[in-house]
């Protein structure tokens, strides 16, 4: 793999920050081929969608599926900067993603690590990689001090 998961994770964390800026929860996905090639690139949008699945990494597979004009993605990486859900996960299993990198874990719906194994589960028919904590430091603090900004306004 010649990809720089770092630079990749830079990508991410800037499509977060698009997020955090329209009102959503900053995670922010990049798709890319295993030489570092963005095929697709998003930001979590389902309140401006009014779409509960517009995850950043739905739409991220979803841009890189266009793109490719392929709905797999064998041996692509998906870069987030939280820990994918469960639905995340499934799409990556069924887009034969090869790779999922993701900066902070999410232990309240974690599905590649902290809740689940979705990515190495035997029982399915495709398994991945999983590599977490590249740029963890950032990606958590960007996400918790939205939050934690959230709380304050409803008080």
């Amino acid at each position: 793999m010649e990809a720089d998961l770092y630079h990749l994770m830079g990508l991410a964390l800037q499509e977060a920050r698009k997020a955090r800026e329209s009102g959503e929860v900053p995670v922010g996905a990049v798709v890319a081929d295993s030489k570092g090639q963005i095929l697709g690139s998003a930001h979590n949008q389902p309140i401006g969608l009014n779409d509960p699945t517009a995850h950043a990494e739905i739409l991220a597979l979803r841009r890189a599926g266009k793109r490719t004009g392929n709905y797999r993605l064998a041996g692509t990486l998906l870069v987030v900067t939280i820990e994918p859900c469960v639905m995340c996960m499934g799409a990556a299993i069924h887009a034969r993603v090869g790779m999922v990198i993701y900066g902070a874990p999410d232990t309240k719906a974690g599905a590649a690590h902290s809740l689940y194994q979705i990515g190495s589960d035997g029982l399915l028919n495709h398994r991945m990689e999983v590599i977490s904590g590249i740029r963890g430091d950032e990606c958590r603090s960007l996400i918790q001090d939205f939050f934690k900004k959230k709380r304050q306004k409803a008080l």
